[in-house]
């Protein structure tokens, strides 16, 4: 007799304001759970995804969480993208004492024994790029972002970072979800209004090609004044045009244009099965990877329980598409390789610099230094 099948529950959207890096993830999670199964699945366990299908609003996400937990009985859950979202699903698995694994980069500053970080806390992205911008464009920035939690979060802490290297903020501007031309433009007249070395963008989303026409609007220089985000990938620039995107600047720790052996293997692989055209994003790398850190634990846990399943999870090890990544056991984040790239030409991320480590997650901040490495 076959052993029972484990069902896992996937919640991302197809339609919110980020579907489009959403259905990314969720792709990468199909793959990585088809290659746990072909490798024998969990103790002979066949891994078996229950797709949550959330609609736009944060509340969705957690009425396909409590679906899930309750009438599917799921124990594990991926997914999640923006921050509101997470928000609204960590009560209800911490109430059920499931898990979520959140494959997405967010503002830091939170704990939940319920859920692992494999997305880039601050540290791991927001401090090099502000290095970045300060030696190759300048002090003073401009921010623009979205109105929820994490353009906030994020601004306050690159505020931090670049009042400590004795720069500016000229202006901070929130504009609502499904931003209008107008909005944009109102911006683009700020940016020229104040003249900052950089925009630092934490717009999200569908509207982050429209802020990229704006700038292109208004006839700015990125090589002069350029578009700095955590949050603009592959996904993104595919609906721009060339000169939309060349020469603005993102941070994470993966992009596409990766050239190792495992990362273009996973490229490989992911399109073999979604498209030779299929764009790929740091947010899908993450949920590609996070799926064999909880197989691998899962295969090492001493007995079925989710108590055996947290413990065995702490310290756990991968080789990721970016580099061999590792669970933090104090802060349940995980460990990883900051990069920076530039958008060239042909809207493919053009790497300028990679950390020769993977780097301590340090959600809190509570110990980083702007001048320090990496």
């Amino acid at each position: 007799m076959s052993p029972p099948d484990f069902k896992v529950g996937l919640l991302f959207s197809e339609c919110s304001l980020t579907a489009a890096s959403e259905i990314t993830q969720a792709n990468a999670t199909h793959l990585a759970i088809a290659e746990v199964n072909d490798a024998g699945g969990i103790h002979g366990r066949r891994l078996v995804p229950v797709d949550g299908r959330p609609g736009a609003e944060p509340a969705d996400y957690r009425d396909s969480a409590v679906r899930l937990c309750d009438e599917h009985q799921v124990q594990v859950l991926f997914g999640t993208h923006m921050s509101s979202t997470r928000k609204t699903v960590l009560p209800v698995v911490e109430s059920r004492r499931r898990l979520l694994f959140y494959p997405t980069l967010y503002e830091g500053f939170e704990y939940s024994p319920w859920c692992y970080y494999t997305g880039s806390a601050p540290n791991q992205n927001s401090v090099q790029l502000a290095r970045y911008v300060l030696e190759h464009f300048g002090n003073r920035v401009l921010f623009v972002g979205g109105s929820y939690v994490y353009p906030f979060e994020s601004n306050r802490i690159m505020r931090e970072l670049f009042e400590q290297a004795g720069g500016e903020v000229v202006d901070e501007i929130y504009l609502p979800f499904h931003a209008t031309p107008e909005d944009f433009q109102r911006v683009m007249h700020q940016a020229r209004a104040t003249a900052p070395d950089a925009i630092y963008s934490t717009i999200v989303g569908s509207d982050i090609p429209a802020l990229h026409r704006a700038y292109r609007q208004a006839g700015f220089d990125p090589a002069r004044m350029p578009i700095v985000s955590l949050a603009t990938n592959e996904v993104d620039v595919l609906r721009m045009s060339a000169e939309e995107a060349e020469g603005h600047v993102s941070a994470a720790p993966w992009f596409s244009t990766l050239q190792t052996p495992a990362s273009q293997a996973f490229v490989t692989r992911y399109r073999a099965r979604f498209g030779d055209e299929a764009p790929l994003t740091a947010g899908a790398e993450a949920a590609y990877f996070q799926v064999h850190l909880f197989a691998e634990a899962a295969r090492r846990a001493q007995d079925p329980s989710i108590e055996a399943l947290r413990q065995a999870l702490a310290g756990a090890q991968f080789d990721a598409p970016q580099g061999r990544v590792q669970i933090d056991a104090d802060t349940q984040h995980t460990w990883l390789w900051p990069r920076i790239a530039r958008l060239d030409h042909q809207r493919r991320f053009e790497l300028m610099v990679q950390s020769e480590q993977p780097v301590k997650p340090s959600p809190y901040m509570v110990d980083y230094q702007l001048d320090g490495q990496p």
